[in-house]
């Protein structure tokens, strides 16, 4: 595709996604993830490779054009493949710059009215993710307000937003998101909660021990062995 704007990406993201897939996977995929939204059934190396022409000329003119390509395709899904495309736009390399606060509110959006693990977290690993290392202090200030945001899924993206990081994790902020949600019931934030320690066991060991001795009972027994799974 040669330099599609955005209504031409769009129709043509649909287009192809609508021209294959394998229904009783769909079905399958569908059940499995509790959408509301149906599938196309493709697995995801499928859907990479359909989506990689048609992003190959993808050139955004400005962060507005980016974003309304993403809006579009995200909130007009008809199918679930369709939101995945929306992420693959979002994670476009030529849109790098735009990983930064002005797309915070865009962030959130797909978090919000995305609602679950699989888009939720991809928003977490490489669109939070990237702006909190590009743009620090504003996005630490963002992310330490999130960890107490209503939203539980909002909260989960405070939590998991640094897995990856490695020694360069913003501990306070991680020990911030941890010790606002410790205390949450649900199973997103306490599995959240023991990915996040894990992963950062493997940079300090210590600390990640220190910090389940702190929260002694507190903490879920989920949280805790997904904490201490390979100490």
């Amino acid at each position: 595709m040669d330099r599609p704007d955005a209504d031409d990406l769009v129709a043509a993201v649909r287009a192809a996604l609508a021209a294959g897939g394998d229904p009783e996977r769909a079905a399958e995929q569908q059940r499995y993830m509790k959408s509301e939204l149906p599938c196309r059934g493709y697995t995801a190396p499928e859907l990479k490779a359909l989506l990689r022409p048609l992003l190959a000329g993808y050139r955004p003119v400005d962060r507005g054009a980016w974003e309304t390509s993403i809006r579009t395709l995200w909130d007009g899904a008809t199918h679930r493949e369709e939101r995945y495309a929306a992420l693959a736009v979002a994670r476009h390399r030529r849109a790098r710059a735009w990983l930064a606060p002005p797309s915070v509110p865009l962030f959130r959006h797909l978090v919000v009215t995305g609602a679950w693990w699989d888009v939720v977290d991809e928003t977490a690993q490489h669109l939070v993710r990237p702006s909190l290392e590009a743009h620090p202090a504003d996005l630490t200030a963002t992310l330490m307000s999130w960890a107490t945001d209503a939203d539980l899924w909002v909260r989960r993206v405070a939590v998991i937003c640094q897995v990856g990081r490695r020694g360069e994790t913003d501990v306070a902020l991680l020990r911030h998101a941890i010790d606002a949600n410790v205390d949450d019931q649900t199973f997103w934030l306490r599995k959240a909660i023991g990915w996040a320690l894990r992963d950062y066991a493997r940079t300090d060991p210590a600390w990640v021990r220190a910090e389940v001795a702190r929260h002694g009972d507190r903490l879920s027994g989920l949280s805790r062995r997904e904490a201490l799974k390979h100490l």
